[in-house]
């Protein structure tokens, strides 16, 4: 009995203390997203010192009077230019990331991410759309609509062709996901082509800019990005136990297949909220996850505000190299994206090929 109440209490003990440690690390990456967010404001054309940041920043808040000793262009590249863009990123990166990990969990796959199984591709297309029709009844919300709605009908025709009975392979996730992918690649094109005089634009955007952001497009992303992932987040322990097996999950009293509806609706609306302002931006959602799980394990009550954290971190330090590295021309950030994210998924693809072999 001595010895049962010594395993009870150390197997306590590792609960508590995990449980503790999440907790830090949740704590511990917001506050990297705090120090990278800020130390970025003071990056570009124009330094800024980073106290002079802080106390701008300060100064706009409510019921704070401070005697203010730097220009109005200095508070506007600060507050006007540089603060929404950031944000956005952040934003961006962050559904990317939360995204990425849901697919992952949805389909047990390790290599499931937005760009991959083409949701961003159908986001992509929807979004083109909304850029060219006339439409205005939806004012600021159609191009995000058209965006989800041609997000979900992707996603749902790669769920329906990768099937296999209740699994989908590895094999055949990747197939369907290039073949729809590359199928709305070429559908967009085609669109962006006979667009004529929009044509430039479109393209610059579908590699992925932040370079027009501003605090109206963070109105408009942030109510889906905010409903998606509470959403998400709330179905952290269901989606763990749908990590074991469809069957033993709905003997624990999950309801597997309205889960599943669920998170697929809410992760596609999370991956469209960020592609219609920024582009399709891949492998964010691929190389996150992954490099959270190697680190702080499985449990997606941890996984996926840690992916949403490291997802905004990564998208931000992306941006800013885009903007930095050959002024003052900016490398589009999916081109950045995928410089670190091809080596990382073919890395990727040699293990599961050694596992498999």
């Amino acid at each position: 009995m001595t010895t049962q109440q010594s395993k009870l209490n150390d197997l306590e003990n590792r609960v508590t203390w995990r449980r503790r440690f999440s907790i830090f690390s949740v704590a511990a990456m917001a506050v990297g997203l705090l120090v990278v967010g800020s130390l970025v404001l003071t990056v570009g054309s124009v330094h800024i010192p980073f106290r002079q940041v802080w106390a701008i920043l300060v100064s706009h808040l409510p019921l704070v009077n401070m005697e203010v000793n730097w220009s109005s262009t200095t508070d506007m590249i600060v507050t006007g230019i540089r603060l929404p863009r950031i944000i956005l990123a952040g934003m961006a990166g962050a559904a990317l990331g939360v995204a990425g990990a849901t697919y992952q969990g949805l389909f047990r796959n390790p290599l499931a991410d937005p760009y991959l199984i083409g949701v961003a591709q159908g986001a992509a297309l929807g979004a083109v759309t909304g850029f060219l029709l006339p439409w205005t009844f939806l004012g600021g919300y159609l191009i995000p609509v058209l965006a989800f709605l041609g997000a979900l009908v992707s996603v749902s025709a790669v769920y329906l062709i990768a099937r296999v009975g209740k699994a989908i392979p590895v094999t055949t996730l990747i197939l369907a996901g290039v073949a729809i992918g590359s199928f709305l690649i070429s559908l967009t094109s085609y669109i962006t082509i006979i667009s004529a005089d929009k044509m430039p634009g479109i393209l610059s955007w579908l590699m992925g800019k932040f370079s027009m952001a501003n605090w109206e497009q963070v109105g408009l992303i942030a109510p889906f990005l905010v409903v998606g992932l509470a959403v998400i987040f709330i179905f952290a322990r269901p989606l763990n136990v749908m990590q074991l097996d469809e069957e033993q999950a709905e003997q624990l009293g999950i309801n597997v297949e309205r889960t599943k509806l669920i998170l697929m609706a809410a992760s596609t609306l999370i991956t469209a909220a960020a592609v219609c302002f920024v582009g399709t931006i891949g492998f964010v959602g691929i190389i996150i996850p992954h490099a959270v799980r190697l680190i702080w394990g499985p449990d997606h009550r941890t996984l996926l505000p840690l992916a949403a954290l490291s997802g905004a971190i990564l998208l931000i330090l992306a941006d800013t190299a885009s903007r930095t590295l050959f002024p003052p021309t900016e490398i589009p950030v999916g081109v950045i994206t995928a410089f670190l994210g091809a080596p990382f998924f073919l890395f990727l693809l040699r293990r599961k090929k050694k596992a498999v072999f």
